[in-house]
């Protein structure tokens, strides 16, 4: 099997709601998404997307054009190693997000070739997981226990926390009443997507612990390997760094020879594809940790990224990242989680994933080779 053509088709997502997480991420009004197909001469196509809401692929789809197209064409795709290796080789060229888009395509392939949907391949190890739902940055203090009532009362047992503005003692408010809310069963989470210092950090670390929160998520800059370890010396409640660490899926090695997290992090966009994740979360579960794996930013992406959770042992939610009108787009059928909280395998082969091919024509702004 060879890959006898490549591209990227561009297209529009319009009227999405305004949304961010902490200070970083904003979604408002419009973005683009592209679609990255590559074609083999046995008639199999292999896909993935490439953006976010908060993020345009046209950012990145430069350096996917010039610089990792031509490593994959004319290649056995079944040869995803070795291809991996060499698209990672050019990461100064073109960024992680364009590698995962590549390596989620090429997974892809596998599955359809094998007719097999990706657990299967890597190992199936469940057949679903709890779903959390996680906030954007709310304007108003009493929106978090609101939000957290109505979506503990559609099915969900777990909830995450981006904090408002007002730094630690605004989190701590919001924490405090989220808890009072929803009562001491549902799972509770804090991201503050890195917004403190040590001292504060540690200071609403000892509120969590005293709100049995269950995980509390890149309170500190993302590469302060300095600062992590005297954190967690200091605080029970677990957690959960490196989702943003710089150096790829082999600078996790570096976070637990430190001591400087409980659980490592990653999503296919951020650490390079479905190949690294699967390293990083066997690495994990050697040393016996979680990988958590987070939103992947875009339907596509989580899509994949489920199959990735169906086959690994070590990690215990799926994260629905809200609002889902920021975050679901250009699928025929999306993820959808049930009355009890969960979210269920896909059984298709490959991704198994159907791109609604008439809204992106509709919206196609170019298409890249």
């Amino acid at each position: 099997m060879r890959i006898d053509d490549a591209s990227v088709t561009m297209f529009r997502w319009d009227d999405i709601p305004p949304a961010q997480y902490g200070d970083r991420n904003p979604a408002a009004g419009g973005s683009e998404l592209g679609l990255l197909e590559l074609r083999t001469d046995q008639g199999i196509v292999g896909r993935a997307f490439l953006g976010a809401s908060f993020r345009s692929a046209r950012l990145d789809v430069e350096g996917l054009v010039r610089h990792l197209l031509p490593l994959l064409r004319g290649e056995n795709p079944l040869e995803r190693e070795k291809l991996f290796a060499r698209l990672y080789g050019v990461r100064r060229a073109a960024t992680l997000r364009t590698i995962g888009a590549c390596d989620v395509a090429l997974w892809d392939i596998l599955g359809q070739a094998a007719g097999l949907p990706l657990h299967s391949i890597m190992g199936t190890a469940r057949r679903k997981i709890p779903a959390y739902a996680s906030s954007s940055t709310l304007a108003a203090e009493s929106m978090y226990p609101e939000q957290a009532l109505m979506l503990q009362a559609k099915g969900y047992t777990a909830y995450k926390i981006h904090p408002p503005k007002g730094g630690v003692e605004a989190a701590i408010r919001v924490c405090r009443a989220v808890r009072n809310a929803v009562g001491p069963d549902m799972v509770l989470m804090i991201d503050p997507a890195g917004a403190y210092r040590l001292p504060d950090a540690v200071r609403l670390g000892r509120v969590l612990e005293e709100l049995a929160f269950h995980w509390y998520e890149d309170p500190l800059g993302e590469d302060d390997l300095h600062n992590y370890p005297a954190l967690r010396a200091k605080l029970d409640v677990p957690i959960l760094a490196t989702e943003y660490a710089s150096g790829g899926f082999e600078i996790m090695g570096t976070w637990i020879e430190r001591g400087a997290t409980d659980y490592l992090r990653g999503d296919v966009a951020v650490k390079g594809g479905l190949t690294p994740c699967l390293k990083a979360a066997h690495l994990a579960e050697a040393f016996a940790m979680n990988f958590e794996v987070h939103h992947g930013g875009n339907s596509w992406n989580n899509v994949a990224q489920l199959h990735l959770i169906m086959a690994i042992r070590n990690t215990e939610y799926f994260e629905v990242l809200l609002p889902e009108a920021a975050q679901k787009y250009g699928l025929v059928r999306d993820i959808e989680v049930d009355a009890d909280g969960f979210v269920h395998a896909w059984d298709a082969p490959g991704v198994g994933a159907e791109p609604d091919l008439e809204l992106i024509r509709a919206k196609t702004t170019a298409v890249l080779r």
